[in-house]
């Protein structure tokens, strides 16, 4: 039975929302420790700083992945060698060229994992290390420190009615449309979910729901991640061209890019309040996660399938984001069990971490993301049905958006 117990936190989920809860401890009793990520990488000094945060960046994951059961030696190397790539990103970023014309390292960190990825492919060496979303979870539970409560329950309120209206909304749309075009059901619900409530995660908390093939849910994830870096970079620009406030760009951003990564990226180009936003939006869609799944557990069991989990209270726990419930604990510690000036203080501190962990998370976004797997012919109407959900979602939720944070928020 113990055994049993501990068996069920060591996946990539709980090892992520854990890690990054040792690190906002580490950040509290040990600042001293821990320096700021540099904004500029010109001295000794600087370097000095990206080594000690590699070290601790480096210590946290490893630890996480053994706990996991996965083997050590080939990680360390892989990942020394992704944050030397995630560091140089953040030097050409720096560069006087780069900043004059406002390019951020986000965009320098995707694009070269992408030209690696699809030029020479992913190096055997340097796969085990490429966990993006295990980065950008540790990376999120740190931000929860410069997100006070106040922050939350003013957005948060809105953003779930947001998130509840838009998933409803564009899961049944999705879902009609998928048989509209006659695509098989099981592909239909993973496209659903995934454009609906939040990617990646979504679409593997469904397919583990329903049973489904692998193979399937292999191609959701893949278009995914594609739309979704087009999308990291259009939909601020757009943002800026409308001229929406940081506050409906951010919501309008998290409730629509369907990866956490994607999401973090995008708003930090527009600034720190649309990141915040996002990040709140998106982890609303987040809650919902295992909602959904307990739904469509039922509604695949009612269908006559006789080889899928029975819905139960478990299931609804076991797909719920665990990374959501660090958030909230780091924001609720750094809220009300200090000073605020000291929870600012800390929290510039851990966002340092927090800046390591994204640039690794960037890299490795690039790195997963294999153009030719999608553009095979037999799959031009699951194409066809995700591409149109998409931008359906992206007018109901700039219209939800615009409302909540625009107009109802004044």
């Amino acid at each position: 039975m113990k055994t049993t117990f501990l068996n069920s936190f060591r996946n990539e989920d709980w090892m992520a929302t854990i890690m990054g809860l040792l690190m906002v401890v580490a950040v509290i009793v040990v600042p001293g420790w821990i320096p700021k990520f540099p904004s500029a990488f010109d001295s000794l000094d600087s370097w000095t700083a990206v080594g000690i945060l590699f070290l601790f960046t480096a210590i946290f994951s490893a630890l996480g992945i053994k706990l996991m059961g996965d083997r050590l030696r080939g990680f360390v190397v892989s990942f020394a060698a992704i944050f030397i790539l995630s560091a140089l990103c953040q030097y050409v970023s720096t560069l006087p060229a780069i900043k004059t014309a406002g390019l951020e390292s986000v965009f320098f960190s995707v694009i070269l994992g992408l030209l690696i990825r699809n030029t020479v492919g992913l190096p055997k060496w340097l796969a085990p290390a490429v966990r993006s979303e295990y980065y950008i979870k540790m990376g999120l539970i740190l931000l929860g420190t410069s997100v006070l409560f106040g922050e939350i329950m003013k957005a948060g309120a809105l953003g779930m009615l947001q998130a509840v209206v838009v998933v409803i909304t564009v899961w049944y749309f999705t879902f009609w449309l998928s048989k509209k075009l006659k695509v098989d059901n099981e592909m239909g619900i993973m496209l659903a979910s995934a454009v609906s409530i939040c990617g990646v995660s979504a679409a593997i908390a469904t397919c583990g729901a329903i049973k489904g093939d692998n193979k399937k849910l292999s191609f959701v994830v893949s278009i995914v991640l594609v739309v979704a870096i087009p999308m990291m970079y259009l939909m601020p620009l757009l943002a800026k061209w409308i001229g929406l406030s940081q506050e409906v760009a951010g919501a309008w951003l998290g409730g629509t890019i369907d990866t956490t990564g994607a999401v973090v990226a995008s708003g930090k180009f527009l600034g720190e309040t649309a990141e915040t936003y996002s990040v709140i939006i998106k982890s609303s869609q987040n809650v919902l996660l295992g909602i959904a799944a307990f739904a469509i557990s039922i509604y695949w069991s009612l269908r006559g399938t006789n080889h899928t989990e029975r819905p139960t209270p478990k299931i609804i726990w076991d797909r719920f984001p665990k990374f959501v419930v660090g958030f909230v604990i780091a924001s609720l510690i750094f809220s009300f069990f200090m000073p605020l000036q000291e929870a600012k203080e800390l929290g510039s501190l851990a966002k340092g971490l927090r800046e390591a962990m994204f640039s690794l998370a960037f890299v490795c976004i690039g790195l997963e993301t294999d153009f030719r797997f999608i553009f095979k012919k037999e799959n031009k109407r699951n194409i066809t049905t995700f591409l149109t959900a998409q931008s359906f979602n992206i007018v109901v939720t700039l219209i939800m958006a615009y409302l909540l944070f625009g107009l109802l928020a004044k």
